[in-house]
């Protein structure tokens, strides 16, 4: 039984219609398919014009037949309670309902029709089969994270089991811990490696540091697919000659789609079935292709809530050898985060923070924007704008977490700030680490 597959159809996700619409999107020529972006784009916005007065007053002149009428959409816009932000006819109980990471500093929850959700997994399953990867089949070495409460624990390990999935935590990266990695690939037929960029290439220093490659203990491997976080040359390298399989390269956001993933001609494609990508200047002009400028993305299927231009907080360049059909990332800038070093000389990946923040994440909006900053091995600094002050009791959750998912013996700050610094390109970057590994 393909038991992925038969979990979302039982949890009201039509997986089934949502392969064959995709598949029929595939087979059209390139005549067909540019009038089939042209009419989802139009579609989608008379929508939501239609059907979601939030929509409405964001966007109170949006002409979908003249696309330059159409605001670009940023997170900010998205800070307020979910609830005014939905389609009618859709609630919290028919939607597929998550919260972005907070990876670029501006948190938020948001929610995907139940049709787009599928056309999501549609996408990510085919893109995946490229390298003869099925969600059904094949078994995962997952680096992730994972919620330390027991309802949420047991959640994701009930999720893992049907997906065939082991999963090892990004929270501990000491080499004690990759020794326990190391002993479950040489008892384990995986198929392929998925998770943090950051974690899996600080395992590939692991086994250089040892001189073992992965392959010769697993032979069964086929692939590696890195996410969440930029993929360096460097990195890609080591891990290349120490895991002895393809290093994939992976780029999403939670709230869209997968946007991004490396064919096997080693190029970024980017998904135009789902999705409509733009790169546009500071005016909000369209940039042609080879030019660097912001990446601003359109949900072609989510009627629940949308996501029309929307400023997705990342700079990069299309390809010149782009089409409407095969769209090519060349260069995405930004989305890199440290590894704290902590005072016992424990590792945790950056993106440990996202399961930590998610304590300051709250669908009213209070708070804005944030990033932490570890300034010494046992100091941390949060620093966020928000509406009100922080609570003393959200405060000591927030350093329990700290102390829970890390170890004990941090010292956490809070400031309030009315603005946060952000990059040259206009990020914020939710984890610095001012800690080098010799300190």
């Amino acid at each position: 039984m393909n038991l992925f597959d038969f979990s979302l159809q039982l949890n009201g996700y039509p997986l089934d219609k949502a392969k064959k619409e995709l598949a029929h999107i595939q087979q059209k020529k390139d005549l067909d398919f540019k009038m089939f972006l042209k009419d989802k784009r139009h579609a989608i916005v008379d929508f939501h014009v239609s059907h979601n007065n939030y929509y409405k007053s964001l966007a109170p002149h949006a002409n979908s037949k003249h696309w330059d009428s159409i605001p670009v959409m940023t997170k900010k816009d998205l800070q307020c309670p979910l609830e005014e932000r939905l389609s009618k006819g859709f609630t919290t109980k028919n939607t597929y309902v998550n919260k972005t990471s907070g990876s670029s500093g501006d948190p938020f929850v948001f929610a995907k029709d139940k049709y787009s959700h599928a056309m999501t997994w549609a996408v990510i399953q085919n893109r995946f089969s490229w390298y003869d990867m099925d969600f059904n089949t094949s078994r995962q070495a997952r680096f992730y994270g994972i919620p330390l409460d027991k309802k949420g624990y047991y959640k994701e390990r009930l999720k893992d089991r049907l997906s065939k999935r082991y999963r090892f935590s990004v929270f501990d990266l000491s080499d004690a811990a990759f020794e326990g990695h190391l002993n479950k690939f040489k008892v384990t037929s995986f198929d392929y490696i998925n998770g943090y960029t950051s974690s899996i290439a600080q395992f590939a220093k692991f086994l250089e540091r040892k001189s073992i490659n992965l392959s010769s203990i697993c032979p069964t491997l086929k692939a590696c697919v890195v996410t969440s976080e930029m993929l360096f040359d460097t990195d890609k390298k080591l891990m290349e000659k120490q895991f002895g399989i393809p290093i994939i390269n992976e780029y999403g956001a939670s709230e869209l789609d997968l946007i991004a993933f490396q064919n096997t001609s080693n190029d970024w494609q980017l998904n135009s079935e789902t999705l409509y990508v733009e790169i546009l200047d500071a005016n909000d002009n369209c940039l042609p292709y080879g030019e660097e400028g912001r990446i601003v993305i359109t949900s072609l299927y989510n009627r629940a809530h949308p996501f029309i231009r929307y400023d997705i907080g990342d700079v990069g360049i299309l390809s010149k050898t782009s089409t409407l059909r095969k769209p090519i990332l060349k260069t995405l800038i930004g989305r890199t985060n440290d590894i704290a070093i902590l005072p016992s000389g424990k590792k945790a990946a950056g993106l440990t923070f996202y399961y930590i923040t998610k304590r300051i994440i709250e669908d009213d909006g209070n708070v804005k924007e944030f990033i932490i900053e570890q300034l010494e091995k046992p100091l941390f600094k949060v620093s966020y704008v928000s509406e009100e002050q922080l609570s003393e009791d959200k405060k000591n959750t927030i350093a329990q977490e700290m102390e829970r998912y890390l170890e004990k013996g941090l010292t956490v700050t809070f400031e309030r700030q009315h603005k946060l610094k952000r990059s040259k390109g206009g990020k914020l970057k939710q984890f610095t680490s001012h800690v080098n590994s010799t300190s």
